[in-house]
């Protein structure tokens, strides 16, 4: 089995289509269809049905899968150990961030990065951060910086860097806004907007009114906290945002609970060979997490 077949195998099966895996490994349809028949030849079965314009994994395929993603993974981390071996901090870091980090926090660490190692290629992608933990696990991402789990993975390493205070916010008309003092369970009582159902932020707020014995309304949902921020805004609902967002345009709750603080930082496989460019890029980050911890 070559590479290229597996890498269009996986790209097919993760993607379900044989023209958007051809997009994604910037091949045409008909070069994916020949990896992959070329595939099905070497291991002696059909790995794909295709019905209509509908691809799903055959039981072979569903069986070749996490293999396929061990072998690739494996690869690369004998070629990143071989050209580990020079020394040189270059080539290609695949990176992956959320949308808050990579705006609020890791633009000055970037700019100070590439700076220092131009011969680093940054192939940086903007992911929600359960997605990037996926990433990681899969071996399609060396590093991801990313809001961490409240309980990691084993396989991961997970390193915090930062940490964010949110705070329960509404609009200026809001009818929770301008009180002295408020309840969960005043909040509880009216619509919120928040992150998505599955993302760890969500998960943060939502335990904070369950050990309360309180539920959480939500009206809107969006993982994208500046969106979160503008609806809030002109008052379709409260939210819990980082303070780093918090402007005149919104109104702080005084709610009687105790702090809720969201660990942002970098995870990495523990099986995985890193690139020197992906160490560089760790040392950075550590180097952030002295100064934030000297900060706190």
């Amino acid at each position: 089995m070559d590479t290229q077949s597996l890498q269009a195998f996986l790209a097919v099966a993760d993607h379900g289509s044989f023209s958007l895996a051809g997009e994604h490994l910037h091949l045409t349809q008909p070069a994916v269809s020949k990896r992959i028949a070329v595939l099905e030849d070497q291991v002696g079965t059909r790995l794909f049905d295709r019905i209509g314009r509908r691809v799903s994994l055959t039981e072979a395929g569903r069986m070749l899968l996490p293999r396929a993603r061990e072998i690739l993974v494996m690869v690369d981390d004998s070629r990143r150990a071989l050209s580990n071996l020079s020394g040189d901090v270059a080539g290609s870091l695949t990176m992956a961030t959320s949308h808050h980090i990579g705006l609020h926090r890791l633009p000055p660490l970037l700019k100070s990065f590439t700076q220092v190692h131009p011969g680093v290629r940054l192939d940086l992608r903007f992911l929600d951060s359960e997605q990037a933990y996926q990433g990681v696990l899969d071996g399609d991402l060396e590093i991801a910086v990313v809001t961490l789990a409240p309980v990691p993975d084993p396989q991961l390493l997970v390193v915090p860097v930062w940490v964010d205070r949110l705070q329960f916010v509404c609009g200026h008309d809001h009818p929770l806004a301008h009180h002295d003092t408020l309840s969960l369970a005043a909040l509880s009582s009216h619509d919120s907007v928040l992150p998505g159902p599955f993302t760890f932020t969500r998960g943060l707020v939502v335990d904070t009114f369950a050990r309360d014995g309180l539920g959480v309304s939500v009206a809107l949902s969006t993982n994208y906290l500046e969106t979160l921020k503008m609806m809030v805004s002109i008052g379709l609902g409260w939210s819990v945002l980082p303070e780093t967002l918090i402007d005149e345009s919104l109104c702080v709750l005084p709610v009687k609970v105790r702090p809720i603080h969201r660990p942002l930082g970098y995870l990495v496989h523990k099986s995985r060979t890193l690139s020197n460019a992906a160490r560089a890029m760790l040392e950075k980050l550590d180097e952030q997490r002295d100064k934030d911890e000297k900060r706190w």
